[in-house]
């Protein structure tokens, strides 16, 4: 049996696991899932799993969900670079903390701004949430700061979630010129996984595309 990927391409978090998945080379097999037509809720996915939530990775009877961990569960069981998800305790910690970060920090920011628009009815972004993300940005700029990468010189499964998070809330129009060392990594992780584009960009602008159209005039 072979690996599959149940898989939303507007989903920042499912396009950070399918990100993962190329940049390990692996060939696994994706099932759309359209949250905007709640087919999430089906009785199929649902035994698959209850929490009901995309991205989820089904690997023979194994089956995981939550970006960060699908990310981290290919590295270990598939990876064959020793830096994408390091076995050095300390150097894993500093991948770890970048997960955290994003799970925590970035995409929270980026879903308080974008959830409202998409699915309540809002179509402004108020102050208290740019700031927040403006912050998060300025966290971001400082761990590349002289670096290639967001946990060093080399890619890790952390570059593919948070590149996953910025590109779409890049794709909605927020300007990170400011943040040089973000501005400048995020086409360096895209030259560096292959398939990129077909991986994250396409998804990345059909979700600024769906929250553009529903912002009033001069929000961005």
């Amino acid at each position: 049996m072979g690996v599959t990927l149940y898989h939303y391409p507007l989903s920042g978090p499912s396009r950070g696991a399918l990100l993962a998945a190329r940049a390990l080379g692996l060939n696994i097999d994706i099932k759309i899932i359209n949250l905007f037509n709640k087919e999430q809720l089906t009785e199929e996915f649902v035994k698959i799993n209850p929490q009901h939530t995309v991205p989820t990775l089904v690997d023979g009877d194994f089956v995981v969900w939550d970006s960060h961990a699908i990310g981290t569960y290919l590295a270990n069981t598939y990876s064959k670079d020793p830096n994408f998800y390091p076995t050095d305790p300390k150097k894993r910690a500093i991948v770890d903390q970048r997960l955290y970060f994003d799970i925590g920090t970035m995409y929270k920011c980026i879903r308080d701004i974008c959830f409202p628009i998409l699915f309540k009815g809002e179509d402004e972004i108020f102050d208290e949430h740019k700031q927040p993300l403006e912050e998060a940005l300025g966290f971001l700029d400082v761990f590349l700061e002289g670096q290639k990468f967001v946990a060093g010189d080399h890619l890790t499964v952390a570059d593919c979630c948070l590149a996953s998070s910025v590109s779409s809330i890049v794709a909605v129009g927020w300007d990170i010129k400011p943040y040089q060392n973000v501005y400048n990594w995020l086409p360096r992780v895209a030259e560096t996984i292959p398939g990129y584009a077909e991986a994250n960009q396409e998804g990345a602008e059909a979700f600024g595309k769906a929250v553009r159209s529903k912002l009033a005039p001069g929000q961005i």
